[in-house]
Formats: C-alpha cells, structure tokens, sequence
C-alpha cells in the first residue's frame, strides 16, 4: 500500500506540472498601443482621379492573445473621429461636419475583431474580421493582417509586438472606397 501511495503521489506531482506548464503557456497576455510607434492612416480616392491621404491622431489599441504567434489574437481599436488630420484645416473642419463624420453626434469609431484565420498559409499573416462601428452604423469587415514579431526593447524594459492591418472599407455601397492602414507597436502590459 505504501508503494502504491508513492506511486500516485510521483503521477499528481508529474500531472501537477504538466498542468501549471499548460497554464503558463494558455495565459492571456494584454498589449497596449505604443502611441509615439503606431499610426492610423487612410486614403480615399477623391473625384475618382485623386487621393486623399490622412491620419487619426488619436486612438487607442488593446491586443490580447495566449498565443505567442498571436493565432488567437482579439483586437480592440477605439478612434477618436475628431482627431482626423489631413494637411488641410478647411477640409478637416468638413470632415468633421454633419456632412461626413458628424463627431459631435459620433465622436467615435471602433472595431473589434471577432475572428482570425491564416488563410495564406504564410507564416504570421492572417485575415481579421471584426465589428467597426461608424456613424453610428456597425458592419462586419474583414482586414489584412501581419504580425511583425515580438522584440525585446532594452529603454522602458517591455516587450515590443509589431502589428499591420491593412484593409479597404467602402464608405457608400459602390461608390466611395477607403484604404485604411494601421501600423503598430504594441507594449506587454504583463511586464
């Protein structure tokens, strides 16, 4: 009897540590948006001949992932509208009018995915599909997505992940398209 209380107390001791490695390796890790790395940029083709480009000033970026490849990544984008800045004060002013954005009834945009797939098959690209919310409306997009990797960076002693979403949104069915592009360096918040 004693050698068999040896026995099961070695398989719970063993099943113990499969059991906290599992665990380790399923945390959740949360990135935060690295703001003086990470730009939100557009461009929209204008009178069908040419190209607007601009940038939000302001947002805020969330990933999180138990992954270390980021296969199972969730991302979290909240834009503030207002911050909308295309070189032009007189056509940043409209766009910030009823007339487009409206951002004192909207003040917002989002998105938050809802799904990730390696569709190429290459290795850290993806195709994201989430919820973006503008103007009030909600529509399922589906982006590109890159991974960049992960660095460790030696001045604030955090973790660095790199990031690009690309992905081209049509403003009015048919009519108006959008390429938005995000780029990103993203702080481990579990440091």
């Amino acid at each position: 009897m004693d050698s068999k209380y040896k026995i099961m107390k070695k398989l719970l001791a063993i099943l113990f540590v499969l059991i906290s490695t599992y665990c380790s390796f399923a945390q959740t890790t949360t990135w935060k948006d690295d703001p003086d790395h990470s730009k939100l940029t557009f461009v929209v083709t204008h009178r069908g001949f040419s190209s607007i480009f601009g940038l939000f000033q302001k947002f805020d970026a969330t990933v999180t992932s138990s992954k270390p490849d980021f296969s199972d990544a969730m991302f979290e984008l909240s834009t503030d509208v207002a911050s909308i800045n295309t070189e032009v004060k007189m056509r940043d002013e409209h766009l910030r009018s009823p007339d487009f954005f409206n951002v004192a009834k909207y003040p917002t945009m989002t998105f938050k995915s809802t799904s990730i797939v390696n569709t190429t098959g290459m290795k850290n690209r993806f195709k994201i599909t989430g919820d973006l919310t503008m103007h009030g409306v909600t529509k399922s997009v589906t982006m590109d997505l890159w991974f960049r990797g992960t660095v460790d960076d030696a001045i604030p002693q955090k973790t660095k992940a790199g990031f690009q979403l690309t992905g081209v949104i049509n403003r009015i069915k048919g009519t108006s398209k959008c390429a938005i592009r995000y780029f990103t360096y993203c702080y481990n918040n579990n440091y």
